[in-house]
């Protein structure tokens, strides 16, 4: 008998056996329909809302209170959420939304997700129909983007994990070692991979992560439209192989963050498979470009890479977080991410019988990513996201043709895509100051919300149209409140 147990003593008695489910469903359930008539009511009435503002201090003291011990009713759970969260979003699903580059998020997707918790599967893979979702829409990802079927993938948390796999795979393929078993530190030859001086900054903590360096990565300059040099790239890659380096890896920009502009992969792609080097393309900005009707000439050389990193929160307005890394060689995707313990071995029947997606990637846990962009790509269909793509840079043009008739505005780069940089006019030591106000102004008032960059050394705004919501009337507000702003500004 254990300790502390008596002869006869029903321990249930002791410690009663509990659950996280209600105790009256019915309740909840009024809740429920309560909570998506409430989310209907949100996103139908998203455009008569600020696009963003400020959170008061009685707000932000609320998320200061203590660990809750005992119990709430999930009616005033809820409440606080409608009074104190679903005030103050980010706003980028607000149809002037046009700051960081991301999508606009759907009712559908979002349905998805509710429906992915409920499930509640684990997505490190197994026999069941969540497996089977994520591999179609992995199988649906590659067809868009003309990747060849027998191509490997993953669906990740976003971008930054995306290019964080595709380059782990490059670095392995190359090293001339077995990474896995020795390490970094036994790679005969320092490796270099080659990027425009554009890419984003994930690619610097890849390098780190990796454990090649900052200093693994050549940042290569780019011409007057912010392409890669292919000519200064070729040289770079000849320079490093005199001074004994290993080059590895080019990475292409299907469109870069700050301006939108895209490399020419097809050259790049050339250069590669010259140079017996991994092709990465980083398609975050403008992979799916590869859908869009009037611009997928734009991306054309994509489908030679060798990987690619996308995401469908982004342009197939996703909600966050979805991501997708894909590999043209399966079995060297998976033998760089590949364990099987003795407790996740392959069984001839049953949930273990097939599909262990955690091979492909870090994660052992992984959320059911899927089933959102799985359903909106069912509801929409392909072709209605590209219309929509095509829609952006549309919109993008526009903006570009009102502010180019706008004595008071310049535009500060090429618009490629869907992003548009550009300035309010000022004296050189006043243009910084004056626009970051125009900025601040715009997001606190909430009229819009845009961000700010630097190109070419030079401040300037930036708008990137990634919103299915989007109307060109909101970007005649935009330049409209731009203009007037300016002004008010100068007169203080």
């Amino acid at each position: 008998m254990g300790e502390g147990q008596g002869e006869g003593l029903d321990a249930s008695a002791l410690h009663p056996e509990e659950t996280l489910d209600p105790a009256d469903w019915s309740a909840v359930q009024t809740l429920s329909h309560r909570v998506v008539d409430d989310a209907v009511d949100y996103l139908k009435g998203v455009r008569e809302r600020p696009v963003w503002q400020a959170m008061p201090d009685e707000v932000k003291a609320i998320f200061a209170t203590p660990l809750p011990r005992t119990p709430s009713p999930i009616e005033a759970v809820y409440r606080a959420v409608t009074d104190v969260v679903m005030p103050y979003p980010m706003g980028n699903v607000h149809p002037r939304f046009w700051a960081w580059y991301m999508g606009a998020s759907s009712f559908t997707g979002a349905l998805g997700d509710f429906l992915a918790a409920i499930q509640g599967s684990n997505l490190g893979g197994g026999s069941h129909a969540a497996t089977l979702v994520e591999l179609q829409v992995i199988d649906w990802l590659k067809e868009m983007l003309g990747m060849p079927g027998t191509s490997s993938g993953t669906l990740v948390s976003g971008g930054s994990m995306a290019n964080l796999l595709g380059l782990a795979v490059a670095r392995n393929v190359k090293a001339g070692i077995d990474v896995r078993e020795l390490g970094v530190a036994a790679i005969p030859q320092p490796l270099r991979f080659y990027g425009s001086e554009q890419v984003h900054s994930c690619h610097r903590k890849s390098m780190e992560a990796l454990g090649l360096g900052n200093r693994a990565l050549r940042r290569i300059p780019t011409d007057a439209d912010y392409h890669i040099d292919l000519d200064a790239l070729r040289a770079a890659i000849a320079e490093d192989r005199a001074a004994g380096m290993k080059p590895a890896c080019i990475i292409g920009n299907a469109g870069i963050v700050n301006t939108g502009a895209v490399d020419d992969l097809a050259a790049l792609a050339g250069i590669a498979a010259e140079e017996e080097l991994w092709f990465h393309v980083d398609g975050c900005i403008g992979a799916l470009l590869a859908i869009a009707p009037r611009h997928a000439h734009l991306v054309k050389g994509l489908e030679r890479a060798d990987s690619v990193a996308l995401d469908p929160h982004k342009w197939l307005h996703a909600p966050f977080e979805v991501g997708c890394a894909l590999v043209r060689d399966p079995a060297a995707h998976r033998a760089t991410f590949a364990v099987t313990p003795e407790y996740l071995e392959h069984a001839a029947r049953g949930l273990a019988s097939e599909h262990w997606l955690h091979e492909f990637g870090l994660q052992t846990s992984r959320g059911f990513r899927a089933l959102k962009v799985w359903m909106m790509l069912k509801e929409h269909g392909v072709e209605k996201f590209g219309r929509l793509i095509d829609q952006n840079i549309d919109q993008a043009q526009y903006l570009a043709s009102l502010i180019s008739a706008e004595s008071n505005l310049e535009l500060m780069a090429p618009v490629e895509i869907n992003i548009v940089c550009f300035r309010h006019r000022a004296a050189e030591a006043d243009a910084k100051a004056l626009n970051t106000e125009i900025m601040l102004r715009l997001q606190e008032d909430g009229t819009a919300v845009i961000s700010d960059t630097t190109v070419r050394g030079q401040h300037c705004l930036r708008v990137a149209i990634a919103n299915h919501r989007t109307r060109r009337a909101d970007l005649e507000l935009l330049v409209r409140e731009v203009v007037r702003l300016g002004k008010e500004i100068a007169r203080a």
